[in-house]
């Protein structure tokens, strides 16, 4: 198995964690339908759905979804979730960079801290822009790398291997002028936007080991240094920890992230 898919199973494996975190991003889930202008009748479809809270929140306007992720334990939850919720999508174990559609299918695509995790940029940018109608919208939420899920994000990877060539870091995502340039010359009317998630947490610590229990790549890092080099571990979380503090107020932790959205010619 080369790198790139070993990075792949590696992704699949850790992000099978996720849904104890899902409730944190059901808020920014309504923001990004609404950033999108999702309406009654429109096609959409939503790369990387996770536990299926922004294709939830679409269908329940009216919208007509399909919904794809790499791992099928989020599928499942994904599944149960719009089973509760009264509402079909067709929920498909699928790769960002390998859509099971055909050209021009949908009328939107959006993605939520998702297919930031692609490995190549160029290639989930591609695909999704393919699957795409002409007059289309494209919109994503991403976390940028100056705030803190981008600062966290970069200190843990100081203390991971590094990723095979050519694979980009996913805060790159959260650089408009990183942005503009991937999506190139075949979209117009691009605008970006800004908003916050307040995740409750009683201190930095609480934050990390809910952290430390959910998010994919975190958990195989803690994994890997609690068995071989303890005292990297607790660096990283000292390190972490400072981080953290700088955006906990009231017992809120204040996630800011990116939000984007463009035309397709």
């Amino acid at each position: 198995m080369d790198g790139l898919a070993q990075l792949k199973e590696a992704q699949k494996e850790g992000w099978r964690h996720f849904a104890p975190l899902e409730t944190v991003t059901i808020p920014s889930a309504a923001r990004l339908v609404r950033f999108a202008a999702i309406s009654p009748g429109t096609r959409v479809l939503d790369v990387g759905c996770g536990t299926g809270v922004v294709a939830i929140t679409a269908a329940r306007l009216g919208a007509r979804v399909d919904a794809i992720d790499l791992t099928p334990q989020l599928i499942e939850r994904a599944r149960e979730n719009a089973r509760i919720a009264q509402v079909e999508i067709q929920f498909l174990e699928a790769d960002a960079e390998q859509l099971p559609f055909r050209d021009g299918e949908f009328d939107v695509v959006v993605s939520q801290f998702a297919h930031m995790f692609a490995p190549r940029p160029e290639v989930a940018t591609r695909e999704m822009l393919r699957v795409l109608r002409s007059g289309g919208t494209i919109a994503f939420s991403t976390w940028p790398p100056e705030l803190l899920v981008g600062r966290t994000q970069q200190l843990a990877a100081r203390y991971m291997p590094p990723p095979p060539p050519g694979v980009a870091p996913p805060i790159s995502w959260g650089d408009p002028q990183i942005v503009i340039q991937r999506l190139g010359q075949v979209v117009t009317e691009i605008v970006f936007d800004r908003d916050s998630i307040l995740v409750p947490a009683l201190s930095p610590q609480h934050f990390r080991a809910n952290i430390e229990r959910a998010a994919g790549p975190v958990i195989k890092m803690v994994q890997t240094l609690s068995a071989s080099q303890p005292e990297r571990l607790e660096a990283y979380r000292a390190e972490f920890d400072v981080i953290v503090s700088e955006y906990l107020r009231d017992n809120l932790v204040q996630q800011g992230y990116l939000l984007t959205r463009a035309r397709k010619l």
